[in-house]
């Protein structure tokens, strides 16, 4: 086995050649391996390596072998701990509070990236990770204890997430789960009161990078906006067919396929619906106000415009598959249509707009900074090939970025 001065000896004398003949990624070709090596393990984790994860982070960046390093890096309990959980707790709530506690869908978001499996699944699959610490309460559909005590008790969460099926947990059809998007947490912020456009908005923003005014397109058919939506706000009609229009004629079939889905609790005694729950209308269930599984508050304020469309079901149509989003780069192999929020969710997953924004949330979290030039967003565009073309791995998007801001 080598001792630490030698293997420090050998990697400063083979740093020249063995970054020039590998070309590493655009790194300082004066920067020693230790500098490198430090700088990953910092912007992965946000903490200095011990002496020995050092040498061996610089070792193999020496030997033209960056990722690897980078992967060591992502061993450390902070990147599951801290630098995974600020990726993921500002998706999970209307204000994007990066401070808001762990919850099932941040764990989730954790233990699959742990896990390497293929991102795309994490808006449609029968997943939720919990935790495997005996004592904790269990897991619940109305309340966050279980994760609150996970979180309190500084446990790893690289060691003590366990995959399980979400259907067994929350008590939804297999059919009906679509991964974070009908966990507690989502639904807590999203499903909570309104016509459940909130959760069609914010998945679009926190896993397209898009908001509603980067999405706007008044050349899409309106026959599907609903009937709450004024065509005459403040009696001018203009502001419909110049504004309104824009978002709710693409926004309003997709957002159908949350028909059946609603996070109930007490508004009075609880207003923060800390206590609610999800809750889903199956096959058979009749809601009372619409004679129908769709959900009362979809039909709310029909008085607005009565010869809107109102929601018979969950089926979803996506028309930004035509006109200026067709950009965002839609799967082919998908048919662009379907029921319910799983194939709504494989949707938008499967898109390369999905794709891009998962890296450049990554790049500007390691890289601390925006995308700032042409080289920048080059790169981009060539990690988001690689990780479109190996399986959709986080722990690559991090390893490439890593590797690229390097000498920043």
């Amino acid at each position: 086995m080598k001792n630490n001065s030698s293997r420090a000896h050998k990697i400063q004398l083979t740093v020249v050649g063995a970054i020039i003949g590998a070309g590493l990624w655009n790194l300082p070709a004066l920067a020693a391996p230790q500098d490198q090596a430090l700088q990953i393990h910092s912007r992965i984790t946000g903490t200095i390596p011990s002496e020995s994860v050092l040498l061996d982070m610089a070792e193999d960046i020496a030997n033209g072998d960056p990722a690897s390093a980078a992967y060591t890096a992502m061993q450390h309990d902070d990147f599951f701990n801290v630098t995974l959980k600020n990726l993921a707790t500002p998706w999970t709530n209307e204000e994007q509070d990066v401070f808001a506690p762990l919850n099932d869908y941040s764990a989730t978001v954790i233990g699959m990236v742990r896990d390497d499996m293929d991102f795309r699944q994490l808006l449609s699959a029968n997943i939720l990770y919990t935790g495997n610490v005996s004592g904790l309460p269990g897991y619940s559909t109305s309340n966050n204890d279980h994760y609150e005590a996970l979180e309190a008790g500084g446990y790893s969460l690289k060691e003590n997430l366990t995959q399980q099926s979400q259907s067994s947990l929350n008590g939804l059809p297999a059919s009906a789960t679509a991964g974070v998007i009908t966990s507690r947490a989502a639904a807590k912020a999203f499903f909570s009161a309104g016509t459940n456009r909130a959760m069609f908005r914010f998945t679009l923003l926190n896993h397209m990078c898009r908001d509603m005014e980067q999405v706007q397109d008044s050349t899409r058919p309106p026959d599907r906006i609903r009937q709450d939506v004024s065509r005459s706000p403040g009696g001018d009609s203009r502001v419909f067919q110049n504004n309104c229009v824009s978002c709710h004629s693409g926004m309003d079939p997709m957002a159908q396929a949350f028909a059946y889905y609603d996070y109930v609790y007490d508004a009075d005694n609880d207003p923060e619906g800390n206590n609610g729950a999800l809750d889903y209308n199956g096959a058979g269930d009749t809601d009372p106000e619409t004679g129908s599984r769709v959900k009362a508050k979809n039909h709310i304020n029909a008085a607005n415009f009565p010869h809107g469309y109102q929601l018979p079901d969950d089926r979803w149509d996506n028309y930004w598959r035509e006109g200026p989003n067709l950009h965002l780069g839609w799967s082919s192999a998908l048919p662009g249509s379907g029921n319910g929020a799983k194939s709504l969710g494989e949707e938008f997953a499967n898109s390369r707009a999905f794709a891009t924004c998962q890296v450049t949330k990554v790049f500007r979290q390691v890289c601390l900074r925006e995308p700032e030039d042409a080289s920048d967003r080059a790169r981009i565009e060539t990690i988001t090939d690689n990780f479109s073309s190996s399986g959709y791995k986080l722990k690559q998007v991090y390893a490439d970025t890593a590797v690229y801001c390097a000498g920043d």
